[in-house]
């Protein structure tokens, strides 16, 4: 018994031995353990939603009146412009209805923020081998066309992965104290929506959300990662000392991205909007206030909604909204970038986005 222990426990350390060179080994090649890499991964997943969380709240009362303007029926007008929108808020609903569906907002962006950065990281280093491998090249950078691809990759998987609680808040959204209300809350939504309506129902705006998120979210990366590759390299103004760019400049690139990613997608958001009240039998009465719509959301997929929101209401119906989108963009991006980029670096990642 007693030379059974001892073999025993010279076979435990005989393994311990090896699986520590066997990480060492890993660790000298650049390769992580398994271990090492889920958690690198789980932190990555978490600045990813923290960041999202925290950009979204910072701009709420302004992307509770954007959807407000998206859906309002043109012949009964409540929200005329950013300022007197917000006012109108604040006086019919209070500071609460500045928020509304904010919750629902942040249950849905903070998953889909910590996929969206995951994997635009995964679909770069993906891209990035090919194009070494392709060019033979192993010095490569992405370009910004490439970025742009990685980008496009992580905003269809997100938005795929989050839709449902997307069309959720939408309808959460729209709802204000003179509506007859239909939901208590995001899971009573869903559970309405998925009886009353079916499970395709979730899935209404889906094709323009994917088309609108691929010049979107692409954008806003490549933007981003190319002025801040060009700021290094050129030094311009002297905004730049060293290899890394400061909270300020970073917080510029993202609000650039921000701002050419939503002008360029901005159309097809309003329809996508438009195409999830439709089935909803109150969405009328709750846009209009009055209980008494004059034009019915009757809408029959992307195509239809756009033609007839053009033919009824003109080009710039798809652009309602455009104002207080932008005010709420251009920071949302913005701290969206900047906070991703220092919870990483507070949690102890290595590798940052343009890595």
């Amino acid at each position: 018994m007693a030379s059974e222990d001892v073999n025993t426990r010279s076979e435990s350390a005989v393994s311990t031995i090896v699986n520590l060179a066997e990480e060492a080994k890993l660790a000298r090649e650049g390769v992580k353990a398994p271990s090492q890499q889920i958690l690198s991964i789980c932190k990555s997943l978490v600045a990813g939603g923290f960041a999202g969380g925290l950009s979204r709240t910072a701009v709420a009362p302004l992307e509770r009146l954007k959807i407000l303007l998206q859906v309002q029926n043109p012949h009964s007008i409540k929200y005329n412009g950013t300022l007197q929108g917000l006012k109108y808020i604040w006086r019919t609903e209070g500071v609460r209805g500045l928020f509304k569906g904010n919750g629902t907002n942040c249950a849905r962006i903070v998953p889909n923020s910590a996929v969206k950065f995951f994997s635009y990281e995964e679909a770069s280093k993906g891209i990035l081998w090919l194009y070494r491998r392709q060019t033979g090249n192993e010095d490569a950078q992405l370009s910004p066309v490439l970025r742009l691809g990685a980008g496009a990759c992580a905003g269809i998987i997100a938005m795929s992965a989050t839709y449902p609680l997307d069309m959720v808040r939408g309808r959460l959204t729209v709802q204000s104290d003179k509506s007859p209300y239909q939901y208590r809350g995001m899971f009573h939504a869903l559970s309405t929506v998925l009886r009353e309506e079916g499970p395709r129902a979730l899935y209404k705006g889906w094709l323009p959300s994917v088309i609108g998120v691929i010049p979107y979210v692409g954008l806003n990366f490549a933007v981003y990662e190319s002025l801040k590759d060009w700021l290094i390299k050129t030094r311009p103004f002297g905004l730049v000392e060293d290899s890394e760019l400061g909270v300020t400049t970073r917080l510029a690139c993202g609000a650039a991205a921000g701002t050419v990613g939503q002008t360029v997608a901005y159309p097809l958001d309003v329809i996508r909007r438009r195409m999830q009240m439709v089935g909803w039998k109150d969405a009328s009465s709750i846009v209009t206030g009055d209980g008494m719509s004059k034009a019915p959301l009757e809408y029959n997929g992307m195509i239809d909604t756009f033609r007839k929101t053009v033919r009824h209401e003109g080009v710039r119906a798809l652009y309602k909204g455009l104002v207080p989108n932008s005010v709420k963009v251009v920071p949302s991006i913005a701290i969206a970038f900047v906070t991703y980029e220092q919870v990483k670096d507070i949690l102890g990642v290595e590798m940052k986005i343009s890595d």
